[in-house]
């Protein structure tokens, strides 16, 4: 077991674990990785409120994740490891940080694995009335269950071809709606600027909330750094990723959310109801084309559900070998540790049981308790890559294969984008819930973690 001090280095080699991933795959991932269920999904609310100007939201939120994803990736690259940011907070802040970053982002991502499983389910029972939808989640469950039950590079070859139908289709997107812009799109007529002209309909309070909305939908990101420990070449596949990060969330974030408002009356109710993809297809009239991409959202979510239960998995197993958890979620077998798999799948499909049977108290109070984790994660990647960067220049140049930009002023930039993310958070009645019932978890967890890591000082002295 690794020292409980701060200054000794949790174990980051992950020996047990198989080494299946092969490049094609990682670079698929950290590709696929950039188009979640939240930009399909979720975006429709943040253009009802924000209006055109969610381009400047998803731009503002876009510039903050290109930077913690610069972070992480330096630390990543130069110590790969499944606990990712988890491992990081704990070699440079302590075992109580890496406890908290870890089991926070742990129920974060199997509840994640729920909600997911019910847009699915939503999808497929609309296609087939009558079919119930719990059904759809549990045999959705059981196949990525059992997908990563099995060797990684299983998981790796699924994520692969999602994420390459998922490249294939907003790059698709994106082209016909450009050439309808442009009015060379046969049977279609330019829009111009005419849905651009109120471009703050709601004022500052529906810009926030369209900030709000985009900086949770870039969720997700951070599952490549967990995949890169698993891959042929940790280093390069980490570098390689982060590097084209700018450009992949410039084009399919902010470039989509410039298409659809041109494309799409802002106040179109079709925005929110079928979502802004399906509804700007359906703006250009080309047949079929809203379902196709209904088919799209459906690939989506189910990816983001197999992401979710690999990634959540992996954090487990690296919390437990650094002594952070029952030692039953790290028993390995065929180079994957199975126990957690099943525990991470279990723990998903309670939510969804929660949604039906708890679906006014517990299952809301659940969902507000996750709310604000992606913030208080990318802090801790922060504040360990302020500590970090100093030691490894210090002790291992050699190994800062990926470099933050203007370091430290960057890092503090982006800190200080955080508080103000929390501050508007704070001003908004719906996410003000969120962020105290996220608070008031990561607190809790913060103590367990401190009296563990005293408790095992004592006995380690």
């Amino acid at each position: 077991m690794p020292s409980t001090t701060t200054g000794t280095p949790p174990s980051t080699d992950d020996a047990s674990l198989s080494h299946g991933l092969k490049q094609r795959h990682l670079s698929m991932i950290a590709l696929g990785g950039v188009i979640g269920a939240g930009l399909f999904v979720g975006s429709g609310a943040g253009i009802a409120a924000a209006g055109p100007s969610i381009v400047v939201a998803y731009a503002l939120s876009g510039v903050l994740v290109m930077l913690v994803m610069r972070m992480l990736g330096e630390m990543s690259a130069a110590y790969p490891s499944s606990g990712s940011f988890s491992a990081h907070a704990e070699r440079a802040i302590g075992p109580w940080a890496g406890f908290t970053a870890g089991w926070s982002f742990w129920v974060l991502l199997c509840t994640a694995v729920g909600l997911e499983g019910i847009g699915a389910a939503k999808i497929v029972s609309g296609w087939l009335p009558g079919t119930p939808e719990w059904a759809w989640v549990a045999l959705f469950m059981v196949v990525f269950c059992g997908t990563n039950l099995a060797a990684v590079k299983n998981f790796g070859e699924f994520e692969f071809w999602f994420a390459a139908l998922k490249v294939g289709a907003i790059t698709l997107f994106l082209v016909l709606g450009v050439l309808a812009i442009l009015g060379i799109l046969p049977g279609t007529d330019s829009p111009g600027a005419s849905h651009l002209t109120d471009f703050l309909p709601n004022g500052g309070e529906g810009l926030v909330i369209g900030l709000l909305a985009s900086v949770f939908a870039y969720g997700g990101l951070e599952t490549v750094t967990i995949a890169a420990a698993e891959s042929e070449n940790p280093v390069k596949g980490v570098a390689t990723a982060v590097r084209t990060a700018m450009w992949r969330i410039a084009l399919f974030y902010i470039g989509s959310m410039a298409v659809i408002v041109t494309l799409v009356p802002w106040d179109s109710k079709a925005v929110v109801e079928k979502g802004p993809y399906v509804a700007a297809l359906d703006e250009l009239g080309i047949p079929g084309a809203g379902q196709l991409m209904n088919v799209v959202v459906l690939v989506a979510l189910l990816s983001a559900m197999n992401a979710n239960i690999y990634g959540a998995s992996r954090i487990a197993y690296s919390l437990v070998e650094r002594g952070q958890g029952p030692k039953g979620l790290g028993r390995v077998s065929g180079g994957v540790p199975r126990i957690a798999v099943l525990a991470s799948s279990v723990f998903g499909f309670l939510c969804v049981l929660l949604s039906y049977w708890r679906p006014n108290d517990v299952f809301p109070w659940l969902l507000n308790m996750i709310g604000a984790v992606i913030l208080v994660v990318w802090i801790f990647i922060a504040v360990s890559q302020l500590r970090l960067r100093r030691r490894l220049e210090r002790e291992a140049p050699d190994k800062l294969a990926v470099r933050m930009w203007a370091f430290p002023w960057l890092t503090w930039v982006a800190l200080a984008g955080m508080a103000a993310v929390f501050v508007l958070m704070a001003r908004e009645p719906d996410t003000r819930v969120q962020l105290y019932s996220t608070g008031g978890m990561v607190l809790v967890l913060a103590a367990v973690g401190y009296g563990w890591q005293r408790v095992r000082a004592r006995t380690e002295a």
